[in-house]
């Protein structure tokens, strides 16, 4: 089927053509340049970027910041829950084996908040981050409740939070995307997870690596060109821009197609100088790696992602994605039948999530950077099947937040005495997503984009900002 040259580009989605078109945010011209040019947010911004560490499968909330004397109390009794799949299914309830935390809890900080010995370098930096104890969300398998954090909708396709964020603000750095996931899934959603769906292609998330290949491999495609030297590249450049410039004269007024193409290679060659370096951590010093983790066997993947999320980020990347998961449908932190496994997941991310916060506010970097952990939903206070796991639970969990000009040392909401429901001053995932917009500076229902007849955003119809949470 014939295709012009701005599909080709766009359409290549995890190729090369698209993310150099991607980049195109300066000067006047294509499509392409207007949408990613710097943009004026809607109020003052309080962050510029976001740092989203998505633990893909779902933490138990209850057996790591979401202190229950109950479960102890009642540990091995069984009471009537309402189940969020038998409610699905049945519409009741039904008996359940309340299950004890796994992990000894304490009191950590000068702010005193509850920790379980799972996450203990977190827990020391409990007075920089902001717990939201009150979450709850819309789908009870993986594949919707990941697309619903991810995209503000269970099934349909819509724009991820990223492509809204590069949407509303454009891009920081002409040199680097603007919007970039590291080691993504393929699984529960995949590349939807990162997509524009509907918006202009060059708001598309950028995948550095995916799931299940080392981090140390991770980066950008066919970023270099092994055969020839800089020079020749840098001819070839000058020769390739020199005939652009004659393509220009000979155009039709307003081919916006041809502009797009010729750019393009201009980005191209700037990535090509920029885009290696910013990934790079071999120039870190040996401090810097050892506080990721980085050459221990345990957290030496996700240390090195985190670290490149914080280069990524001190060099203008709007926003990144750092995900720990797999490829099945079945995710990391899904532990049904094993719960012990948990504290395997905690000890690969624990570290590094923690060195990432330090290391951001060390660099004066936190104070307008969003970092936001948590997965897409929680798990259940009692066993599943009366053994020794725990099933999805998205009526109550807990997420954290953490710069960005949130309160630090600061817990909202609550869920009931079992850690099942959020039922004070409740946060729908919706809510989380206007409030973080909110802090770039972008107001939730004036962000949005014209398509088959109607306007969309990221949080549909609902959504409020939940002012409790900001400094």
């Amino acid at each position: 089927m014939p295709t012009s040259r701005r599909h080709f580009l766009q359409s290549s989605a995890c190729g090369f053509g698209s993310l150099a078109l991607a980049g195109l945010a300066q000067g006047a011209g294509s499509p392409a340049r207007s949408a990613l040019a710097a943009k004026k947010p809607h109020h003052q911004p309080k962050a510029r970027r976001v740092i989203f560490l998505f633990m893909a499968g779902g933490v138990s909330h209850v057996d790591s910041f979401d202190y229950k004397e109950r479960l102890f109390k009642d540990d091995g009794r069984v009471i009537d829950f309402d189940d969020a799949r038998a409610v699905a299914k049945t519409g009741m309830g039904a008996p359940q084996r309340v299950m004890k935390p796994l992990w000894k809890f304490a009191r950590h900080g000068e702010c005193g908040r509850w920790g379980s010995e799972l996450f203990p370098h977190m827990n020391r930096m409990v007075d920089d981050l902001t717990f939201i104890h009150s979450m709850h969300t819309t789908g009870v398998a993986h594949g919707p409740a990941t697309l619903f954090m991810h995209t503000g909708t269970t099934s349909f396709v819509r724009p991820s939070m990223g492509s809204w964020v590069l949407y509303g603000l454009g891009v920081e750095n002409e040199n680097l995307p603007g919007f970039v996931t590291i080691s993504p899934s393929l699984g529960n959603g995949g590349p939807r997870n990162y997509g524009n769906a509907f918006l202009p292609a060059v708001c598309q998330g950028t995948p550095l690596g995916r799931t299940g290949q080392p981090a140390s491999e991770a980066g950008i495609k066919n970023i270099r060109n092994a055969a020839w030297t800089h020079e020749q590249q840098r001819r070839q450049f000058d020769l390739l821009r020199a005939l652009g410039g004659e393509q220009r004269k000979a155009a039709a007024t307003g081919d916006t197609e041809m502009e797009a193409v010729i750019e393009s290679y201009e980005l191209a060659w700037r990535l090509q100088n920029h885009a290696p370096s910013a990934v790079d951590i071999s120039g870190e010093s040996a401090a810097t790696l050892k506080m990721y983790g980085i050459g221990e066997k345990t957290t030496d993947n996700f240390g090195r992602q985190c670290l490149m999320a914080r280069r990524l980020a001190e060099q203008g990347v709007r926003y990144i994605q750092v995900n720990y998961s797999d490829n099945s449908n079945n995710p990391a932190w899904d532990q049904h039948s094993n719960m012990p496994k948990h504290a395997e997941h905690a000890a690969a991310v624990d570290k590094p999530v923690a060195a990432l916060v330090q290391d951001l506010k060390e660099r004066g970097l936190l104070e307008d950077t969003i970092v936001w952990w948590g997965g897409e939903f929680g798990r259940t206070p009692y066993s599943e099947k009366n053994g020794t796991g725990r099933d999805h639970n998205p009526l109550g969990f807990t997420v954290w937040l953490a710069g960005g000009g949130f309160k630090p040392g600061f817990a909202h909401g609550s869920t009931d005495e079992f850690g099942q429901h959020a039922v004070e001053d409740k946060v729908q995932m919706h809510d989380l997503h206007a409030t973080i917009l909110h802090q770039l500076g972008l107001d939730h229902e004036r962000l949005t984009f014209g398509y088959a007849g109607r306007e969309f955003r990221l949080t549909d119809i609902e959504g409020r900002v939940v002012k409790e949470l900001v400094a």
